[in-house]
C-alpha cells in the first residue's frame, strides 16, 4: 500500500494508506493538523498542501477557484481534491492549532451591561454560542457582578465553517449530531472550569446557565432535528429546541443539583435569541429608527420603528470570518485585524492580533482594507482593483506576498455586505423610516 509522509510545524507524520482515498480523509484519519472548514467539497479553499514528491492529477475546477497560478505552479493544492494512488510527500501549509480560551475583556459590549442588585442565589453562566466563537461569563447572582469572562474557538467548526454546512453533517446520523453537540458542550464546561478556578468559585455553586445563540447553533447543542432548519417552507416559523440535553448539563458539569439550565428560544427561522440579547444590551428601542446588525457567518439585523421590532437575517457567509479569501484567517494570533494609512515608505501600518508575524487577513482586516483601498481610488464603486494590482492583486505586506486582496476576494466581500444591504433595505420597507435616515446604529 502506498505510504503519505507529512510535515506539519516540524514535526514528520507518516502514514499507509489507501489507494484512492482522499488526501483530506487521510490527513483527518491519521489525525495531522490541517485546517479546514467544509464538508471537503473544495468549498472554503482552507486545506493546502505543498506536494513535494507524488504523482497527482491535475488541478480540480475548485482549486482553480482557490489557488493562483503561482500556487499551483509551486504545488500548492487542497487536500480535498486529491485521490492519490502511490507514495506522496507533502508539506502542510495551513496546521489547524487554533487559540485556547481567551480572557473577555471588559469593555466588551456584552459585559459593560451589569445586572442591577440581586437577580438570584448562587452564581449564574452566561453563553452565547456564535458560530466561530463562544463567549461565557460568571457571575455572582446575588451581587449581580461578573466575575469573569472567556471567549474562544466554537469547536464545532470542524464540522464545517457555516451553519448550513453543519446542520447538513447532523441530518447524516444521530451519531455525527450527538459529536457535534458534545464538542461544544464540552468546550463550555472548560469555560467554566477556568472562570472557577481562577474565581476561587466551585461549579456546584452555579444554580442557573441561559444559553443564548444564533438558531442553527442553538439547535445543533439541543440537538434538535437540523431538517426543520434545512427546510425553507419552515424558516417563518418558530423553532422549538429540545431541552432533554440540556438537563443532562446539571451532571456533567457538576453544577447544583438545583440548577436551571436555559436555552432562549430563537425568534424565529435563522434570527436567533443572540439578536435578543444584542437587542437588550444596546438598549435599542430607546431610540425610534435604530438598527441593530450582528455581522457573522449568520448575520442577524433588527430594526425598531418606535412601536414594533423587525428582525431578519442574511447569509453573510464566512468572509466576515476571513474564510474563503485567498489570505483569509479567523480572528485568531496572527491575523492582520486592523489597517490604517501609514506616511513614508512603507503606505500601511496595521495590527496583528498576539504581535505575532502576520499570516494572513481576518474579517475587520478585511473591511479597513476595503475602506482604504476605496478612499484612495484604487478600488472602484463597482469592486475593481485599479492597475497595476488587476492581475497580482493588492499586496498588504511587502515581505509576505501571500497576503494580498485579488478581485475575487473582493466578489465574496460585496456578497455578503450585499446581503446586509438587502436586509436592511427589506426592514425598511416595512416602516415609514425609509425617506427619514437612521438616527441610530450598532454594529
Amino acid at each position: 500500500m502506498p505510504v503519505l509522509t507529512a510535515i506539519a510545524d516540524g514535526l514528520a507524520y507518516r502514514v499507509v494508506f489507501e489507494a484512492g482515498a482522499s488526501l483530506k480523509r487521510v490527513i483527518e484519519d491519521a489525525e495531522i493538523p490541517v485546517r479546514w472548514g467544509c464538508r471537503g467539497n473544495g468549498a472554503c479553499g482552507l486545506c493546502r498542501v505543498e506536494v513535494e514528491a507524488g504523482n497527482l492529477a491535475p488541478p480540480a475546477e475548485n482549486e482553480l477557484l482557490h489557488l493562483t497560478p503561482e500556487q499551483l505552479a509551486c504545488g500548492v493544492r487542497l487536500a480535498c481534491a486529491l485521490t492519490p494512488c502511490e507514495d506522496l510527500h507533502i508539506r502542510i501549509l495551513r496546521a489547524d492549532h487554533r487559540p485556547g480560551w481567551r480572557e473577555l475583556a471588559s469593555e466588551d459590549l456584552s459585559n459593560r451591561r451589569c445586572a442591577k442588585g440581586s437577580v438570584g442565589t448562587g452564581k449564574g453562566l452566561a453563553v452565547d454560542l456564535g458560530t466561530t466563537q463562544i463567549r461565557v461569563s460568571l457571575w455572582d447572582l446575588a451581587r449581580g457582578v461578573r466575575l469573569g469572562g472567556r471567549v474562544g474557538p466554537n469547536p464545532q467548526s470542524v464540522f464545517g465553517s457555516d451553519v448550513v454546512t453543519r446542520l447538513l453533517a447532523a441530518e447524516e446520523s444521530s451519531a455525527t449530531a450527538h459529536r457535534i453537540s458534545d464538542v461544544a458542550s464540552l468546550a463550555i464546561n472548560e469555560a467554566l472550569l477556568e472562570m472557577c478556578q481562577s474565581s476561587v468559585v466551585a461549579p456546584s455553586e452555579v444554580t442557573k446557565v441561559v444559553v443564548v445563540g444564533n438558531t442553527a447553533m442553538v439547535a445543533l447543542l439541543t440537538q434538535t432535528n437540523p431538517r426543520t432548519l434545512l427546510d425553507p417552507g419552515s424558516w417563518g416559523e418558530p423553532v422549538t429546541c429540545c431541552l432533554s440535553r440540556l438537563e443532562a448539563w446539571v451532571a456533567e458539569m457538576g453544577l447544583s443539583p438545583d440548577a436551571s439550565v436555559t436555552a432562549v428560544a430563537p425568534l424565529g427561522g435563522f434570527v436567533g435569541s443572540d439578536l435578543l440579547a444584542a437587542v437588550l444590551a444596546t438598549d435599542l428601542t430607546a431610540v425610534p429608527g435604530s438598527v441593530l446588525v450582528d455581522f457573522g457567518t449568520n448575520s442577524e439585523i433588527a430594526l425598531w420603528d418606535g412601536a414594533t421590532l423587525w428582525v431578519t437575517s442574511a447569509a453573510g457567509g464566512p468572509a466576515f470570518e476571513g474564510q474563503g479569501l485567498q489570505c483569509g484567517m479567523p480572528a485568531e494570533p496572527g491575523a492582520i485585524h486592523k489597517i490604517e494609512h501609514k506616511d513614508g515608505r512603507s503606505r500601511l501600518k496595521f495590527r496583528v492580533i498576539g504581535g505575532l508575524e502576520p499570516q494572513g487577513l481576518c474579517g475587520s482586516g478585511l473591511v479597513d482594507l476595503i475602506a482604504m483601498l476605496r478612499s484612495t481610488g484604487e478600488l472602484s464603486a463597482s469592486g475593481r482593483l485599479a492597475e497595476p494590482f488587476v492581475e497580482s492583486g493588492f499586496f498588504v505586506d511587502a515581505d509576505k506576498p501571500t497576503i494580498r486582496l485579488t478581485n475575487r476576494d473582493i466578489d465574496i466581500f460585496q456578497r455578503a455586505k450585499g446581503a446586509i444591504g438587502a436586509g436592511v433595505r427589506t426592514l425598511l420597507a416595512k416602516t415609514d423610516l425609509g425617506g427619514r435616515g437612521l438616527p441610530r446604529v450598532c454594529v
